[in-house]
Parts: C-alpha cells; sequence; structure tokens
C-alpha cells in the first residue's frame, strides 16, 4: 500500500522538557480516565438497568439489548473522531481535548436523571440511545486527543513510557467504574439499587469533568502545533488530506484498534456480565474487575519502558501471541472456579496483556501521520476500529453463548482479533526510536 511521504524525520527544534512531558501525560491520562469512566460505567450497570430500560420476560433479553445499547455509543465515534480530529488539527489539540472531556461528563450526568421505560414508556429507551450515541460523539475524540498531545509533548526516546498514562486512564477507568458500581451496590439493596442506586454513578461523573476541566484549561498546546501555525501548515480538511495521503496507515490503525479492543474489552466489560451469568454474586464481581483491572494496570508503564526500549513491534506481538495462548485457559477457570482471588488473578493476567497490546499502539499511531493531519489520522483509524470490534465485543460474547449455548465460545472472538492483530503488526515498519514525522 503506497503513501505519499511527508517531511520524514525532522521534529520541531525545541526538544520538550520533562516538566511538559509529565504535565501532557497527567493531563492526558487523567482527562482519559475520566473520560473513559463516563463512557464504561453503562457496561457495569447494564445488568441492573436493562430490565429497566428493555423490560422483557426473558432477563437475557433485557441484558443483551443493553448491551447492544452500549455498542450503539460507538457508531458515532468516528463522526466525533473527524469532528474533534478537525478541531485539533486546524484550531490545537488543547481546545479539542477541554470540550470531550466536558461533553462526555454532561452526558453521563444526563443517564443518571433519564426516567425509566415504568415512567414515560417507549421514549425511555429513545432517550438512553439518544445519549449514549452523544457520548459516542465525545469519546471518538478523545483517545487520539490525547495520544497526539502526550507523543508531541514527549521526548523522542521516552513516547512509550510517558504514552503508557493515556492507556492506563482509560483502562483505569473502567476499573474506578467498577469500584464505583461496587461500593454503591453494596451501599443499598437490591431493590434500592433497582429504583435509585444505579443513577448515582452516572451523576459521579459531573464534579469528576470539572475536575478534568480545571486541569486540561491550564495546559498550553504543544510546540509542534505551535509551530505548525506558525508556519501555515494547517490544512483546510485534515481528513480529506489522511484519507488521500495516508490511507495504509489508517488501514494499520484499524487493524490494531480491532485487535487491541476487541480483546480488552472482553475484560473490561464482558468478563462481569459472564461471572454473574456463572452464579457469582454481583458485588464480589464488580470489585473482582475492580481490583484486578487495578492491579494490571501498574504493568503498564513497564510496558511503555519495553516498548521504547526493544520497539513497538516486538511488544505487540507478544500481547497478541499471548491472547492466542491464554483466551481458552482464562474462560476454562472462570467458568470452573467458585473462588473469587481466582477470577482477580484471571483478570491481573488478562488486563497485563491489555497492557502489552494498548502501550505500544498509542504511540505507534502517532508516529504513523504528519502534524498536519495527525490528531485526525489516529482518531480516524482508532474509531473505525472500536466500532467493529470494541464495543461490539461484549453483545457479539453474549450473543455467542447465546446462540450456540457454549460459555467457551467467547474465547474464539478473542483468538481471531489477536490474529488480526499479528497480521497487522508484520505490516509496520519499527517507528519507535525515530522522531515523529513533520
Amino acid at each position: 500500500m503506497s503513501e505519499t511521504t511527508s517531511h520524514p524525520s525532522t521534529e520541531s527544534p525545541a526538544v520538550p522538557s520533562p516538566a511538559t512531558a509529565k504535565r501532557a501525560a497527567l493531563a492526558g491520562g487523567v482527562g482519559t480516565l475520566i473520560e473513559y469512566y463516563d463512557f464504561s460505567v453503562y457496561a457495569f450497570l447494564a445488568v441492573t438497568i436493562g430490565p429497566l430500560f428493555f423490560p422483557s420476560g426473558e432477563p437475557a433479553v433485557s441484558v443483551l439489548v443493553a448491551l447492544a445499547v452500549f455498542g450503539s455509543g460507538y457508531v458515532m465515534r468516528p463522526i466525533g473522531g473527524w469532528f474533534f480530529g478537525r478541531l485539533g488539527d486546524r484550531r490545537g489539540r488543547r481546545s479539542a481535548l477541554v470540550v470531550t472531556v466536558v461533553a462526555m461528563g454532561i452526558c453521563c450526568g444526563l443517564l443518571g436523571l433519564l426516567p425509566t421505560y415504568a415512567s414515560i414508556g417507549i421514549a425511555a429507551p429513545i432517550l438512553l440511545v439518544l445519549l449514549r450515541l452523544a457520548q459516542g460523539f465525545s469519546a471518538g475524540g478523545e483517545i487520539g486527543g490525547a495520544a497526539t498531545y502526550v507523543a508531541e509533548s514527549a521526548p523522542t526516546k521516552r513516547r512509550g513510557f510517558y504514552g503508557s498514562v493515556t492507556a492506563l486512564g482509560s483502562t483505569l477507568g473502567f476499573s474506578v467504574s467498577a469500584a464505583v458500581v461496587g461500593l454503591v451496590s453494596s451501599l443499598t439493596t437490591t431493590e434500592q439499587m433497582m429504583s435509585w442506586g444505579w443513577r448515582i454513578p452516572f451523576l459521579i461523573s459531573l464534579p469528576l469533568a470539572l475536575l478534568c476541566l480545571w486541569v486540561r484549561v491550564r495546559l498550553e498546546d504543544t510546540d509542534e502545533f505551535a509551530e505548525m501555525a506558525n508556519k501555515r501548515e494547517i490544512v483546510r480538511s485534515p481528513l480529506l488530506q489522511v484519507i488521500k495521503e495516508r490511507p495504509g496507515s489508517v488501514a494499520r490503525v484499524v487493524g490494531i484498534a480491532i485487535a487491541m479492543n476487541g480483546s480488552g474489552y472482553i475484560g473490561l466489560t464482558y468478563f462481569n456480565v459472564y461471572l454473574i451469568d456463572q452464579g457469582f454474586d454481583k458485588q464480589a464481581v464488580y470489585w473482582a474487575s475492580a481490583i484486578g483491572i487495578a492491579l494490571a494496570c501498574v504493568t503498564f508503564p513497564l510496558a511503555g519502558a519495553l516498548a521504547d526500549r526493544f520497539g513497538r513491534r516486538p511488544v505487540l506481538l507478544t500481547a497478541y501471541i499471548g491472547y492466542l495462548l491464554i483466551a481458552w485457559p482464562a474462560f476454562a477457570i472462570l467458568g470452573g472456579t467458585s473462588s473469587i482471588l481466582v477470577v482477580v488473578l484471571v483478570y491481573i493476567v488478562y488486563m497485563s496483556f491489555n497492557g502489552l497490546a494498548q502501550v505500544p499502539a498509542f504511540p505507534q499511531f502517532t508516529e504513523l501521520f504528519p502534524r498536519r493531519m495527525r490528531y485526525t489520522g489516529v482518531a480516524l483509524g482508532f474509531n473505525i476500529g472500536t466500532i467493529i470490534a470494541g464495543g461490539s465485543a461484549p453483545y457479539i460474547a453474549a450473543q455467542l453463548v447465546e446462540s450456540t449455548g457454549e460459555p467457551m465460545a467467547p474465547a474464539f472472538w478473542v483468538m481471531g482479533v489477536a490474529i488480526v492483530g499479528i497480521v497487522t503488526v508484520l505490516t509496520f515498519r519499527e517507528t519507535g526510536r525515530k522522531r515523529l514525522p513533520v
């Protein structure tokens, strides 16, 4: 797949300082954590809110529909990626990142205020879907923007390490949402949780969004963007430019996003549904998810250091080969154990591989595009891959079990997306030690 080469390896003369890199990583990580808390809290409440918004004689059907609505949020992500990518490439990375977190916080808070089907009938699920679509639109600009901002603010030889905070934030957002849902469910009765308790995790997003807004408005834009603006390199339509000049790069980002999200979302969102179906107590599952995912996140900076030391390709290949090897045993163990400690250990191992898959990927994405289209290119490819295999992953996994009657069926999904990842990585050239393309 041939592509136009663009001023290949010269970086801005101003080398980012460690202090600048740390501030950028903190802002990207905190914002992404809050953004993904907002987006994922729905998944941990799917078992609870499914019957409230999609009543059915079959509880499994209500949960399936709720998971499908979770996936619907991803439909808008490519459009959000285009909108915020254009904003970020034309008006500045900082501006786009401020808008995404405010919009996401408002949408999540409104979800907590929605009346249920019992109150307003069919209007309730319609409003729920509309808010999920709005959340997806907002989330479409977050990861691409955070990855771009951090990469442009980090030293060349440390992009993997500093970029690990973005992956850590997005994954830890799921852990925090699981912990909040677990805490609320432990402090309420089943009736209270179904009546009003489910609203609390959504409403908590409002003060969290204010916190992130405070962090991000204090940032300055990257030197890369400032130099691009000074040299009048800003293009009228970054989307058309990236499709014209870098289609192969977009395709590679799509492939890695399919593999990364298709495997990662099984651990982040489907495991809790699977375990509850296996008879585990809901509260125990929420806490196991929170603790297991959080402990796995401790390994993410190490994955970043490995990606800086050995390159992106070896670490990514290790992740996907690892998923091929552990997918079946992970589901076999979860389906055969009654120990919540064993469940936590499975979470840690499974999500540690997700760290190896995520952490090198985000700097790798930014290294594929010149700065005038970087935000748009990363957001476009990542969101297309995510809509294919991210939000759909828990629904597909649940549907595989429902249609085949085989609880182990989702393991084949994980293996399939891991193969997509391996094939895609083999088409990459190593870029970890090179400067960002100008």
